[in-house]
């Protein structure tokens, strides 16, 4: 794992809190977008070298939806660059982590993604995540 890519943080509202975070960051989102695998609508901000993502429900019975009725707003993920997603989730699964979705799909701002089940990192929903090129 290269870094921290970004912060993911569940929202109610995705225009409210990107008054909230521009006010916050003194800046606008950087990139806006819908990703309808996930039914989620999503904005990037950048602070220094850190990206925080903010995650919207599209549709009542998507992950974003769901945790929000759980646990309310706040943090969702912490997603880590990585050089090869697929060798990462072998070495991963080996160490006894539980990848939730062993083939990596197409998540927002061009990263292929996979996600770590909190179960096997202390409660934590882990991202893995690589540019696609």
């Amino acid at each position: 794992m290269k870094k921290i890519e970004h912060i993911g943080i569940a929202v109610k509202d995705l225009e409210v809190s990107n008054l909230l975070f521009e006010k916050l960051f003194g800046v606008s989102a950087y990139k806006q977008e819908e990703v309808a695998s996930e039914g989620v609508k999503t904005s990037f901000f950048r602070n220094g070298p850190n990206k925080i993502e903010l995650l919207e429900a599209t549709n009542p019975d998507s992950p974003i939806a769901k945790f929000i009725e759980k646990k309310g707003e706040g943090i969702h993920h912490i997603a880590f660059e990585v050089e090869d997603i697929f060798s990462e989730i072998e070495r991963l699964k080996k160490e006894g982590f539980v990848v939730l979705n062993e083939i990596p799909k197409k998540g927002a701002d061009n990263k292929l993604v996979v996600f770590l089940h909190p179960k096997t990192t202390n409660g934590v929903l882990i991202e893995l995540c690589q540019e696609i090129v």
